[in-house]
């Protein structure tokens, strides 16, 4: 008895010695032994019986046990007994409850031994692989540092300590070549639990292993005073960094470069002599762009907000290094602000301009029968069109020099006149492309407009309530990443999203498709989300 006793004490003994040496729960390894001498039972007696095995945590006394549950009606005589029969065991049974039999000692043979092992292998490796994946989850986001342990295929595998991780082909930089046994360190971009084990991505190129790497470098920016704002890379080439300061007395520029650029010199040598430009943030887009182009100096820029572009003016010298090698520069100012940039000299912006200078004179000549000088003083004082000049307060044209309020009042009347022969030709135009009476009864709509949207197929109401908004308005689609323009229909009238939307739900509210409440509620709700939109940006810039 006293040999079967120190037998049970051993067994707990390996089993807690497995569970230090792979840092798991012992329990777990107990439970792996109590399924595999389940297994075995079930080989003896039968795979339908639901044998379990306990073994007692302080003695290591093994018990087996056959259960079935009281049922009304029994479907499986095998794990199952209805009331009358279970009553005869236990008097106080009822449905639900489970009954055991205690099953007499079994001695397990070699192969149930072998089974056991196997059982219990799987469960430790399972119990490891939790392990790892509860370790390692936590840490996503941040630098590691590790060994190389291997390469397959361009892939380099790490032992990061309690387990390995990936780091592959297209996430090292440029020209970077490791060897076995070499120490590596790199930023863990994600951690996935697989039918395998826990899978650890690393990655040299991402932007954000640099930022990880200033804040490892810059104690100001571990301690919060100076915040990263936005990182571009190319990497093993060059980057970009935009930093803030929150403490008026620290330049945030000086303290990432660091006494004798020995921070930033630290950054550059990990990541395998990367050029980085440290910018200045700046909550205005515009003074932040101009700071991102830098060696470049930029004369002029133009925000389209809409559309998400900045284009910029550079003089004709600069063009070159504003641009950079191969489009980097320009390229990594893009993705640090966000914009996407259009870069001309001063001389094709010139150009440019006089062509539209141009353009919008001959339009005031020919419509208005003026003569070029007048023409020319409309245009250098803002004027683009001839609504422009119909219908503008005629203080604003009779306060122009040269102009008095009896010329103003001629070209207003010539202006007005122009247009109504223009109308009265695209009504004409409109009717011979069959275009219903239900369109042009319709406030809001020019002739103009009429034969654009004729153009596409529109011809009555009914039609016109069918377009989405941004059909009519404009607007832009990201394809492969890129912002792609969709020219709207009523676009080169300037009718802005907005005012599109207005148009339609109109439409559909005269129709009958909507009543005028809902029209209203929708109005409400444009408004609320455009207010909530606006209140979120203001508590962003407050934060920051």
């Amino acid at each position: 008895m006293a040999t079967v006793a120190a037998n049970k004490l051993e067994l707990l003994q390996i089993a807690d010695a497995v569970a230090r040496e792979k840092m798991i729960d012992p329990g777990l390894v107990i439970e792996a032994l109590e399924e595999s001498y389940s297994k075995a039972a079930k080989a003896r007696y039968g795979a339908d019986y639901d044998i379990r095995a306990h073994i007692d945590r302080k003695t290591g006394d093994l018990t087996m046990t056959r259960v079935r549950t009281v049922v009304e009606e029994v479907e499986d005589h095998f794990t199952e007994l209805d009331l009358h029969d279970a009553r005869d065991v236990d008097r106080n049974a009822e449905i639900g409850t489970e009954l055991s039999d205690l099953l007499p000692p079994m001695d397990f043979s070699r192969i149930g031994a072998q089974s056991a092992k196997q059982v219990i292998m799987q469960r430790v490796r399972e119990a490891e692989r939790e392990r790892q994946y509860d370790e390692f989850k936590d840490r996503k986001g941040t630098i590691i540092n590790g060994l190389v342990k291997r390469t397959e295929y361009g892939n380099v595998i790490v032992d990061v300590g309690r387990g390995e991780a990936m780091l592959r082909r297209d996430q090292l930089i440029q020209r970077e070549a490791f060897r076995n046994g070499d120490r590596i360190r790199a930023y863990i971009k994600d951690v996935r639990l697989e039918q395998r084990g826990p899978q650890i991505f690393l990655s040299r190129t991402a932007p954000e292993f640099m930022a990880e790497l200033f804040k490892m470098e810059v104690p100001e920016i571990y301690d919060g005073v100076i915040e990263i704002k936005a990182v571009a890379r190319d990497p093993g080439s060059r980057a970009k960094i935009g930093v803030i300061s929150f403490d008026s007395g620290i330049d945030p520029v000086g303290a990432c470069v660091g006494m004798r650029g020995s921070r930033v010199q630290a950054v550059v040598n990990e990541l395998n002599g990367e050029k980085i430009d440290i910018i200045p943030w700046n909550d205005d887009a515009a003074t932040f762009l101009v700071n991102a182009l830098q060696p470049a100096e930029v004369a002029k820029v133009v925000m389209d907000e809409e559309a998400g572009r900045i284009e910029v003016v550079v003089p004709d010298e600069q063009l070159s290094l504003a641009i950079g090698r191969r489009g980097q520069n320009v390229r990594l100012a893009s993705q640090l602000t966000g914009w996407d940039i259009d870069i001309m000299t001063e001389a094709e912006e010139s150009e440019r301009r006089q062509a539209e200078f141009a353009v919008r004179s001959k339009l005031f000549m020919d419509s208005l029968d003026a003569d070029e000088m007048v023409a020319q003083l409309l245009v250098s004082e803002g004027f683009t069109s001839l609504e422009e000049v119909a219908y503008v307060e005629i203080e604003e044209l009779s306060g122009i020099d040269g102009f008095d309020e009896e010329t103003a009042q001629e070209l207003q009347t010539r202006a007005r006149e122009a247009l109504d022969a223009i109308n009265a030709a695209a009504t004409a135009k409109a009717k011979e492309m069959g275009v219903e009476d239900s369109l042009f009864e319709f406030e809001g709509l020019t002739p103009q407009m009429i034969v654009a949207l004729a153009d596409d197929g529109i011809m009555n109401l009914t039609d016109f309530a069918q377009c989405a908004d941004w059909e009519l308005a404009g607007g832009y689609t990201t394809v492969d990443g890129k912002r792609v323009k969709d020219d709207g229909l009523l676009e080169q009238f300037d009718v802005s999203l907005e005012e599109a939307k207005e148009l339609v739900l109109t439409a559909r509210v005269l129709l009958g498709y909507i009543d005028a409440d809902e029209m209203v509620a929708q109005q409400a709700a444009d408004a609320e989300a455009a207010a909530a939109e606006a209140g979120a940006d203001a508590d962003e810039e407050a934060e920051g």
